[in-house]
């Protein structure tokens, strides 16, 4: 099956909104052994629309259209598809019924603009929408079938979910293609490409390898296609795992929260932080897991000295001896959160965000972080020269890793890192 995207609005073309439904509907499609072939993105102009349908209808087996079915004046959808098939549009007789029942329910009142949603092309059947007021419309332009949904992203789901996918099921076999996603975190893309070249310079053609570079976890992706797919895949994956070694989380989507948070209920450890330059992030990644509450008692931001010595002991001489941003203060805060929080296991980080607040022998990106129990306390200064909000998001991100590597007994720090210069 050829399938292809069509995207509309000036939301989308002036970056607005940014687009999540067509992550969404890969997502959905990839369990049916398909994949997007093209995604062609316009905004609210009715001539270009048109256009643009008849030409990717022209070469596709489906062409599913994302947005345009509301009820204002910049909604051209049904009006663009009417005029790509020479038809009028006309109002539907169901899609009168679906919003008629949909306003009812939530005691709306039936407008004129509201109406506008009835208005389809004629001869064209309706792709229910249990979620919102548009149905979407379904028609075939030639060979291709032309699927249109609203842009609302619940609504999409829903819709692919329960009426598009079982109808695309239930025309086209599957094209047998397999994809494998693995989270990566401390290992650039470069390195893992320099190791593959190495390693394998006979990599397969059929079996593609990708990486999305998003922060602070790196995506790499396999995908082959054909019967033996699955096989084909496996053995691929085992050697990229292979390669990239300790630095693999598992498969995604996930996070380093989520890691760790696992580890520690596997082994009955308990979790606490002392931030002072992350401001709390850290413990907000470990809390944005469900059942962190286990594992997790608590932890204390300390953004300034006084609070760093109230909650934290941190003792007024080391702080006025050494600063803030210091190995001996990062290894008291981890020894107060402990003792304070009554945690196993403990990180503590303390450095300088930016832009401001740097000297000769402490520049902007200078952090120490610790981690580990009361018996066993690592300590470690590195430096990230890089903005106020990337350098928060990389210590919130080096600081679980370490606590990953800790509960999991991993030697080492993540390659990355070692570049570091302390």
């Amino acid at each position: 099956m050829k399938l292809q995207l069509l995207l509309t609005g000036n939301e989308l073309m002036a970056g607005d909104t940014i687009d999540s439904n067509s992550a969404m509907i890969a997502e959905l499609i990839t369990n049916y052994g398909w994949r997007i072939d093209r995604k062609t993105t316009v905004g609210d102009d009715l001539p270009t629309l048109e256009n643009q349908i008849r030409n990717l209808a022209s070469d596709c087996d489906v062409l599913i259209i994302n947005g345009g079915l509301g009820p204002t004046v910049d909604d051209m959808t049904s009006l663009a598809l009417a005029n790509a098939t020479g038809n009028v549009i006309t109002e539907h007789p169901d899609a009168l019924t679906h919003l008629t029942q949909w306003c009812e329910q939530r005691g709306f009142r039936l407008n004129a603009a509201n109406l506008k949603q009835t208005m389809l092309p004629k001869g064209c059947s309706i792709i229910a929408n249990s979620r919102g007021s548009a149905v979407g419309i379904r028609l075939k332009i030639g060979s291709c079938l032309v699927l249109a949904t609203p842009g609302v992203p619940s609504e999409l789901r829903t819709m692919m979910r329960d009426e598009i996918i079982p109808l695309l099921d239930a025309r086209f076999a599957s094209d047998y293609i397999q994809t494998q996603r693995l989270a990566v975190f401390g290992l650039g893309e470069s390195s893992i490409q320099e190791k593959v070249n190495t390693r394998y310079p006979d990599w397969p053609e059929d079996v593609e390898l990708g990486f999305r570079a998003s922060m602070p976890v790196l995506e790499v992706k396999l995908t082959t296609r054909g019967k033996n797919a699955a096989e084909k895949i496996n053995e691929w994956r085992g050697k990229i795992i292979e390669l990239i070694d300790d630095h693999l989380l598992g498969d995604m989507p996930l996070s380093l929260a989520q890691v760790v948070i696992a580890a520690a209920k596997a082994k009955n450890l308990s979790l606490g932080t002392a931030e002072s330059c992350t401001g709390g992030r850290i413990a907000a990644e470990l809390t944005s897991v469900a059942g962190s509450s286990t594992v997790f008692p608590g932890g204390i931001v300390s953004y300034s000295n006084a609070i760093k010595q109230q909650l934290l002991a941190v003792s007024e001489s080391s702080l006025a001896s050494h600063g803030a941003v210091s190995e001996v203060v990062v290894r008291q805060m981890a020894h107060g959160a402990l003792l304070a929080l009554g945690s196993d296991l403990v990180v503590a980080v303390t450095g300088i965000a930016g832009p401001d607040g740097g000297s000769e022998d402490k520049p902007v990106g200078t952090v120490w972080i610790a981690w580990g129990s009361q018996d066993d306390l690592r300590v470690k200064k590195f430096f990230l020269p890089v903005d106020r909000s990337l350098f928060q998001t990389l210590v919130t991100a080096l600081g679980l890793d370490l606590l990953r590597r800790h509960i999991l007994e991993i030697p080492g720090l993540p390659e990355l890192m070692t570049r570091s210069r302390a």
